[in-house]
């Protein structure tokens, strides 16, 4: 199904103040890793939102969002304050972790195995 523009625009000022309250919260920093919002997608009926977070070096994912999780009030607090003139209802958030990334690496690994292959027969 294709996403509307008003999905589309909802989920870019979710994205560009979820990234603000992220950094506030000091949540972009985690065990040394780097937490960032990489995408999120609205529901037609805009009442809920999947958050796709990239998690970088960081040792333990289900950690990182546990601890998203336990913030999730305070997030959504702040977001209802910074949005509460654009949307009359704020989403439910729905917090996933991106593995694009990770899959983007095996392929690339993937791609030099079989070149290197091609190369030493």
């Amino acid at each position: 199904m294709v996403e509307g523009k008003r999905q589309k625009q909802v989920a870019a000022v979710l994205q560009e103040e979820l990234n603000f309250i992220f950094r506030k919260l000091g949540l972009n920093m985690i065990g040394g890793g780097m937490v960032s919002i990489s995408a999120v997608k609205v529901t037609p009926d805009l009442l809920e939102a999947r958050v796709y977070l990239s998690l970088f070096k960081i040792e333990q994912p289900e950690f990182a969002l546990k601890l998203i999780d336990n913030k999730a009030w305070e997030i959504k607090k702040l977001l209802a304050d910074k949005v509460k003139h654009q949307l009359r209802r704020i989403p439910v958030m729905h917090y996933f972790v991106d593995d694009t990334l990770d899959h983007v690496f095996k392929m690339e690994d993937l791609f030099k195995k079989i070149n290197e292959e091609k190369q030493n027969p």
